[in-house]
């Protein structure tokens, strides 16, 4: 079989994560969708929450899983069982990034691949980042995140 991660924080999810998944979904035969708990960042939405809407945005994809892991990201692709990573690249910072963590998984990673997709244009200008200080802000962020999305920020 093969499958692969999706990981990311999803702080929120947005559209153009969903669009990547949509993408991979013919390459595997499951996609671990999974929220990597990094102690480090401190998040706006909870794990609990950013969770609860991964389930709800893939409730009806049979081939998404979506689950949690703390450390590194190849670690919880041999606890799963996938032999590739999904990784969506934006711009050129994202692929020397991106590239670097890659080179960095398979070595320690042990035959783990990481898969690029490039972001569609639509969604190729905005992230999670920039999605969360539109919402702190009190912009519309509508446009950027699943429609079956609600966010409740105060």
């Amino acid at each position: 079989m093969k499958n692969c991660v999706f990981p990311g924080s999803f702080d929120p999810i947005t559209k153009g994560h969903v669009d990547l998944v949509d993408r991979a979904y013919p390459l595997f035969d499951k996609i671990y969708v999974a929220v990597g708990e990094n102690s480090v960042k401190n998040s706006l939405f909870s794990l609990e929450k950013r969770i609860g809407w991964l389930k709800e945005v893939f409730k009806d994809y049979d081939k998404v899983e979506v689950g949690k892991f703390v450390g590194l990201t190849v670690n919880y692709c041999h606890d799963v069982g996938a032999q590739y990573l999904l990784r969506g690249l934006r711009n050129a910072s994202d692929f020397d990034y991106e590239k670097t963590i890659s080179q960095l998984n398979n070595i320690i990673g042990e035959n783990v691949e990481t898969v690029f997709l490039i972001s569609r244009p639509e969604y190729s200008h905005f992230s999670s980042t920039i999605v969360r200080e539109i919402i702190k802000g009190k912009g519309n962020y509508d446009q950027f995140i699943p429609n079956n999305i609600k966010i409740n920020y105060e």
